[in-house]
């Protein structure tokens, strides 16, 4: 019952997405939820939208119906019954392999859509636009007649992009310095942020895995190939990006990536623990502070770098992150980092930690050249830190990703792609980003209404524990 829009009413849709398998315990209490809810608002009222494979046998080649019958009966004898069939395949369906899927699932052909492999996934609107996926859903949900409801999808800008993003041909190299580089939809959001900003600027993403153990000194002793492969994807990289993480293993090397990208002038990128490893390189190399740590990783380090947060609490599980969107004020309007965002006074994204950068080095880090340009309302949390000196060097205390979409790239993964392309001074002329949360500040101490990152004009929200800032603004139009 949120309002979603300007208008402050609350939303036509709503979209809900469950995730697994059918028949897995772990969704069974949802499942039953769904079963209740459909029964409760009645026809007309949910659309249940079933994603299901449809494989192919190597051996004989031919497209099995069988997992998706057997998913369909299981869902049904959960008390659901799918409207629309999604299939997912690696080619088309056959025209027979529908006609068995509505026989034996009991739905309508036209509601059997088939989500097969394409060159990228911008394409598979365009896939739900030609197979009329609109107009089944328009029809479950009994919208055909509603005058706000358009005939057919507005996608020609999308239709744009997506035929840009085919034809990019000049690439950017960014090594991804991580812990979990061997599963990467672990960086899922992270790596479609990239992309978002690669596309705006006409370059080809190409992402460099580096497992940050690798780069330790350990890692030469034990395994020199590998060792000397990180560091060649490191070193031929165009930019390097150091993401969010929990735990000291690994550590090591992303304070390597650090130095390395420091030192030589590469454009860097740090998120949440990235932001955190660049504090501690830069005490420890700059500042002489051999000692520097994170209490995450040292709880007895003499030169804590990073701390526990205040408020949080070390002996009670759950419920001690500092989660959700907060705001960022900028302390300076000529650092990157403000250009990026429109020059905005404010910003707000969202957050996931623990730890943050110890307030009371702040002023030695400042001393020694480290800017620390965006703060809380406060004044006391350290959000965003800066090298002036160096090409591109920013780390974010907030995760940026999650707010990045196509066509609405971050401003701060823009800016890394920007400088790794050669392109951030033009960038910044430009003003590229002024719509991606611009708010400018009012006189006489009054603040405007914030054009947040998606568009969308947000009144401030008073009486907030933790400071003002927005709330969530979703686009959705599909229930799932």
């Amino acid at each position: 019952m949120n309002p979603v829009d300007d208008t402050e009413e609350p939303a036509d849709v709503c979209v809900i997405e469950l995730g697994g398998t059918i028949g897995d315990i772990e969704s069974m209490p949802f499942i039953e939820a769904l079963g209740q809810f459909s029964y409760r608002v009645g026809p007309g009222n949910f659309c249940l939208v079933h994603v299901s494979l449809v494989p192919v046998l190597n051996v004989v080649g031919e497209q099995k119906t069988k997992p998706t019958q057997h998913s369909v009966r299981g869902l049904r004898g959960l008390g659901l019954m799918p409207d629309i069939l999604a299939c997912r395949s690696t080619q088309p369906l056959e025209e027979h392999v529908k006609v068995k899927l509505a026989q034996f699932c009991h739905v309508p052909i036209p509601n059997i859509i088939n989500l097969h492999d394409v060159t990228n996934i911008w394409h598979i609107p365009l896939l739900l636009r030609d197979q009329k996926a609109h107009e089944a859903i328009l029809k479950v949900l009994d919208l055909q007649c509603a005058s706000k409801v358009a005939r057919e999808p507005q996608l020609s800008e999308w239709t744009e992009r997506v035929s840009r993003c085919d034809r990019l041909k000049s690439p950017v190299r960014i090594a991804m310095v991580g812990k979990y580089t061997g599963l990467s939809d672990s960086y899922l959001s992270v790596i479609k942020a990239l992309l978002h900003a690669s596309v705006a600027l006409d370059r080809k993403l190409v992402v460099d895995w580096v497992p940050s153990c690798d780069l330790e000194d350990s890692t030469a002793k034990e395994t020199p190939d590998a060792y000397e492969k990180a560091w060649e994807s490191l070193k031929g990289a165009d930019g390097v990006l150091v993401p969010g993480g929990f735990g000291d293993r690994g550590v090591q090397g992303k304070i390597l990536a650090a130095k390395y990208a420091r030192e030589n002038n590469v454009p860097y990128l740090g998120i949440c623990l990235g932001m955190q490893i660049a504090v501690i390189e830069f005490a420890r190399s700059v500042m002489k502070l051999h000692g520097a740590n994170s209490t995450e990783f040292d709880p007895t380090t003499k030169t804590p770098c990073v701390v526990f947060m205040p408020e949080g609490s070390k002996t009670h599980m759950g419920a001690t992150m500092r989660l959700g969107s907060r705001r960022t004020f900028f302390q300076a309007t000529n650092c990157k980092s403000a250009k990026l965002y429109g020059n905005a006074c404010y910003v707000d994204e969202r957050h996931r930690h623990r730890y943050e950068v110890n307030p009371d080095m702040v002023p030695e880090f400042e001393k020694a050249g480290l800017s620390f340009v965006g703060r809380d309302e406060s004044g006391e949390r350290m959000e965003i830190i800066e090298l002036p000196t160096h090409r591109f060097f920013v780390g974010a205390q907030f995760h940026p990703e999650f707010k990045s979409r196509p066509g609405k790239p971050s401003p701060l993964f823009l800016g890394l792609v920007a400088a790794s392309s050669g392109q951030l001074d033009h960038l910044l002329q430009r003003g590229l980003t002024s719509s991606a949360g611009r708010d400018i500040c009012g006189k006489g101490g009054a603040q405007k209404p914030k054009a947040c990152q998606n568009g969308h004009v947000m009144k401030p929200l008073n009486g907030l524990v933790h400071g003002h800032y927005s709330a969530t603004r979703c686009n959705g139009v599909i229930p799932i």
